[in-house]
């Protein structure tokens, strides 16, 4: 899971995470941009923003490892979720 909620909410109980998937369990991606890959303790996995939930926080797991240099990526990801999300 990908922690993609602001600092601004850290008061709150919850937390907005992207699951990571196994890419070798998503063998075809249609949209490289929307499901960036990454390796995780030599592991490929994919975002999978279409899963993204709200969870609370004592759910959540232990810290693996940080993708803040894959910032970019992510919000890229993400706006291809919302960006007019309206229409």
């Amino acid at each position: 899971m990908v922690l993609v909620q602001s600092s601004l909410y850290d008061n709150y109980r919850r937390r907005v995470l992207v699951p990571l998937v196994r890419k070798s369990l998503l063998p075809r991606i249609a949209d490289p941009a929307f499901n960036p890959t990454f390796r995780i303790e030599n592991i490929l996995v994919l975002l999978h923003p279409l899963e993204i939930a709200s969870v609370p926080r004592e759910q959540i797991g232990k810290f693996v490892l940080s993708l803040e240099k894959e910032g970019g990526r992510i919000m890229d990801a993400l706006d291809r979720l919302l960006t007019r999300a309206w229409k």
